[in-house]
C-alpha cells in the first residue's frame, strides 16, 4: 500500500462526448458520467476513488461548463474549489495547464494529471506507478506513465524507452512518442520489448509544465497565469487559447529535447474506447454481457454485448459478437468489428442537425 503523498494533487480532465459509445454516452451525459463496469460506481467517481487514497481532497476536475452540474454532485464530498469549468473545450493542454496555473498558486509541489474516463482494475499497482512518478517529477522530469502494451493495438499512441535515469531505478528516459501504428508495426514495437502505451497520465512540477509550454509559446503560458491570477477574467481570456493536446504542446518537444522519462505502468488499464473494448472488459467472449436489467433481455446462442436503457425488453437470437444499445430516443446495432464506426452516426446526425441526440 503506498501512504498519502505530501504536497501532490490530483488533476482530472474531464472532457469529451465519447462518440464511439454513442448512443449510451452523449455530449450532455459523456461516458465519464455513467458506470461503464457496473460496479455501481461511474467512470468519474472510480477515478476519485483511486485517487484519494494518494491526494486526500487534493484533486482538481477539469469540465466544461455543461457538465459542472453533474461532476458537483458526483464529488459531493470535495471542497466548493475543487471544479474548474471551462467556457468551452480548448483540448488537454488548456485543460491541464490551467489546472495547473492554480495549483502553482495553491502550493502544490507536484501534479499528475489523470483522465477521468479510463478502468484500472489493479489500485495497488496504480499507486505505487504514481508514487514512482512522483519522486522523479520532484527532480524536475515530465513524467509520463507509460502502460504495458498486452497487445498490438492500432489506437494508442506509443511511448519508446530510452536509457535508465539514474536515482529512480523504475524510471526510464523517453527517446520519442509516436502516433498511432498501424497494427503490423505495433506488432514490431512489441517485439522489441522497449515500447509503451501511451496513456496521456503525466506527473510534473506546475511550474515546470508551464516553464516547457513557455518555451514553445510564450504567450500561451501567459495567458493561463494570467486567468489563474485574474478568475474573472477566464470568459474574456479562454477563447484567445490555442487548441492543443498536451501531448504535442509539450510532451513531444520537451522528448527530444532529453528532458521527459517514463514509469511503466502494468496495473490493468483500459481506455474504453468503444464498445468492443468494453465487451471485452466485462465478459467472456463466448458469452453476451448484460449492462444494466438482465430481466429486460431475452439471449439465445448469443454473444457480445447488450445494453437494455429504454424499459423494452431486448431480445437476441443466433447473433455473434453483436452489440445492441437501447435508449429511449435511439438504438444502435452493431458489431463488435465495427464498433469504432459508431462515431461516423455521430457526425452523420451532426451534419443533419440533429444535435438533440448527439
Amino acid at each position: 500500500m503506498v501512504d498519502e503523498i505530501p504536497g501532490f494533487w490530483a488533476v482530472v480532465p474531464a472532457g469529451g462526448a465519447g462518440t464511439r459509445l454513442w448512443p449510451l454516452s452523449r455530449s450532455r451525459a459523456p461516458k465519464f458520467l455513467h458506470d461503464l463496469t457496473g460496479s455501481g460506481r461511474s467512470l468519474l467517481e472510480q477515478t476519485q476513488d483511486r485517487l484519494a487514497p494518494l491526494v486526500g481532497d487534493r484533486l482538481l476536475v477539469v469540465t466544461g461548463e455543461a457538465h459542472r452540474t453533474a461532476v458537483r454532485a458526483q464529488l459531493a464530498t470535495l471542497p466548493d474549489d475543487a471544479v474548474v469549468a471551462e467556457p468551452s473545450a480548448r483540448d488537454s493542454m488548456a485543460a491541464i495547464g490551467l489546472a495547473a496555473a492554480l495549483l502553482g498558486r495553491r502550493g502544490a509541489e507536484v501534479m499528475g494529471s489523470f483522465a477521468a474516463d479510463h478502468v484500472i482494475t489493479d489500485p495497488d499497482g496504480f499507486a505505487a506507478a504514481v508514487a514512482a512518478a512522483v519522486d522523479a517529477a520532484r527532480d524536475g522530469w515530465l513524467v509520463t506513465i507509460g502502460i504495458e502494451p498486452t497487445f498490438a493495438s492500432s489506437a494508442f499512441g506509443y511511448i519508446r524507452q530510452g536509457d535508465d535515469l539514474p536515482g529512480h531505478p523504475a524510471a526510464r528516459k523517453v527517446a520519442e512518442f509516436v502516433e498511432k501504428p498501424s497494427v503490423p508495426v505495433a506488432e514490431e514495437y512489441l517485439a522489441t520489448g522497449r515500447y509503451r502505451w501511451n496513456a496521456g497520465m503525466f506527473v510534473v512540477r506546475p511550474t515546470v509544465l508551464l516553464d516547457l509550454l513557455a518555451e514553445q509559446d510564450p504567450g500561451f503560458a501567459a495567458t493561463l497565469r494570467t486567468i489563474a491570477a485574474e478568475p474573472d477574467r477566464l470568459p474574456e481570456l479562454w477563447e484567445t487559447l490555442p487548441r492543443i493536446a498536451i501531448d504535442h504542446a509539450v510532451a513531444e518537444p520537451a522528448a527530444a529535447a532529453g528532458r521527459v522519462v517514463t514509469i511503466p505502468g502494468g496495473f490493468g488499464w483500459d481506455d474504453i474506447g468503444d464498445f468492443d473494448s468494453l465487451a471485452g472488459l466485462l465478459g467472456d467472449d463466448d458469452a453476451c454481457t448484460v449492462l444494466g436489467d438482465p430481466a429486460l433481455t431475452r439471449l439465445i446462442g448469443a454473444s457480445g454485448i447488450v445494453i437494455p436503457g429504454s424499459g423494452r425488453v431486448v431480445a437476441v437470437i443466433g447473433l455473434d459478437d453483436v452489440v445492441v444499445v437501447d435508449t429511449p430516443d435511439a438504438l444502435l446495432v452493431t458489431t463488435r468489428a465495427r464498433a469504432q464506426e459508431v462515431k461516423n452516426v455521430v457526425s452523420a446526425l451532426r451534419d443533419q442537425g440533429r444535435t438533440d441526440l448527439v
